[in-house]
């Protein structure tokens, strides 16, 4: 009987099933392979209800839908050009910098791309910088801001990885912290490959006009104290992270909605909707998980991964070499939701029995996903940019790889100098 469920669960997957069914049921198959009461998946899946970091989640997604849906991308564009602009290769490094901070708060690259890209690929364009240069920074930079806070998947890791107590402990804010150099990291590294690109003073400068930077700062004025309320709030242990998010939404919503009036009060429901239906996946996803973790530990599988492991490989740099592999295979076929709640289960456990702060596996396990939304044949970042900017999906190939390279390079150091990430982590 067992075995005809568990060939069912199989080919269920393989026609397209959703992952949080074929996780639940795996999970019962376990459960009732082991002669436990199938009442637990119960408890499993209302234990979840029990994480106070979990009202975030569907606030700060709700922030990141209602950003998309205003006029932020092109007040963000303004700003960042006007203060940045005259800087040698200015234009490039707006570019990079409106990405990262744009997909930090909405939270997806995909929404990155199709909301800047109509801004910046023709203003690089016109500035000079050639199509396969241009083609290349608006698709690679799409995720760069996956490590910033309020990065959904950077508190979701958090939420994950918290529930699973394995290691040494940390809080959200020591792990939002802990993000902020390996996320400068790789934009610092990126504009100084733009700087040697160019270095022969192809792109003209943009001059710097103070009357341009007052009226930029003048249009996103309701938008720059965002970054204090999320920002300092959280750092500063001011707020908890749950009412940086309520503080957060209830600001966006007075800025966006009365005083911008960029979204009708009518559009309210529908972005709440679509919000909360995206939310909810995760919560779905999330808690079968859950189930599926507690069968995985019942039944001593990270346990019997971690010996099998450690009987092959002798150290911990050859272990982060394998999981580096792994990652970017999976960032390039898996969204980072479904990665994080299906592989940190398995990964928490062995990294910590390596030596590994779990803060650090964070870190490391986001800038994967990063990178492998940009890694052939099927990273997401290539698809969408191919869509949006109706290019074959080859040539995005061609004009992303220098970008990945130098992506590649951070994310070395940031696996194998662990400083960069745990400076602040006391523990």
């Amino acid at each position: 009987m067992i075995t005809l469920l568990v060939i069912v669960v199989v080919i269920a997957a393989i026609a397209g099933a959703p992952l949080f069914a074929v996780m639940l049921a795996a999970a019962l198959i376990g459960f009732l392979a082991g002669d436990i009461d199938l009442s637990i998946i119960g408890v499993e899946l209302y234990r979840l209800t029990d994480t106070p970091l979990l009202l975030a989640l569907p606030l700060f997604t709700f922030v990141g839908y209602l950003l998309a849906e205003a006029k932020t991308s092109e007040r963000l564009v303004r700003l960042t050009l006007a203060a940045l602009g005259w800087l040698p290769s200015g234009l490039a490094i707006v570019a990079l910098m409106a990405c990262a901070i744009f997909t930090a708060l909405t939270g997806a690259s995909g929404v990155t791309i199709i909301a800047l890209g109509a801004l910046l690929l023709p203003s690089l364009l016109k500035g000079g910088y050639d199509e396969r240069y241009a083609l290349g920074l608006v698709t690679s930079s799409g995720s760069l801001g996956l490590l910033i806070v309020p990065s959904v998947p950077l508190i979701l890791y958090g939420i994950v990885a918290q529930q699973l107590d394995v290691g040494p402990t940390f809080t959200l804010q020591e792990l939002f912290i802990a993000a902020l150099l390996p996320a400068g990291l790789m934009i610092v590294l990126l504009v100084a490959w733009t700087l040697w690109r160019f270095r022969h003073g192809e792109i003209k400068r943009t001059p710097f006009r103070w009357s341009e930077l007052a009226g930029a700062l003048w249009e996103a004025r309701w938008e720059l104290p965002l970054p204090i309320v999320v920002l300092g709030g959280i750092y500063s242990g001011y707020f908890a992270i749950s009412e940086a998010a309520a503080v957060t939404a209830f600001y966006v919503v007075i800025a966006e909605v009365i005083l911008y009036r960029d979204v009708a009060w009518r559009e309210l429901p529908r972005i709440m909707t679509e919000s909360m239906v995206m939310v909810g996946s995760i919560l779905l996803i999330l808690a079968a998980a859950m189930a599926f973790t507690s069968f995985l530990i019942d039944a001593e599988i990270p346990q019997t991964v971690f010996d099998f492991v450690r009987a092959h490989v002798d150290d911990a740099i050859t272990f982060l070499i394998l999981l580096n592999i792994l990652l970017l295979l999976l960032g390039a076929f898996l969204d980072v939701f479904s990665a994080l709640v299906i592989m940190v289960p398995l990964l928490l456990p062995l990294a910590v029995g390596y030596g590994i702060h779990p803060v650090h596996l964070g870190i490391i396990f986001l800038a994967n996903m990063q990178i492998g939304y940009l890694t052939p044949p099927v990273g997401m970042n290539l698809f969408i940019a191919s869509y949006r900017f109706k290019r074959p999906i080859t040539e995005l190939y061609s004009v992303s790889w220098p970008f990945l390279l130098v992506l590649l390079a951070a994310l070395m150091l940031i696996t194998y100098v662990p400083a960069i990430s745990l400076m602040f982590i006391t523990d």
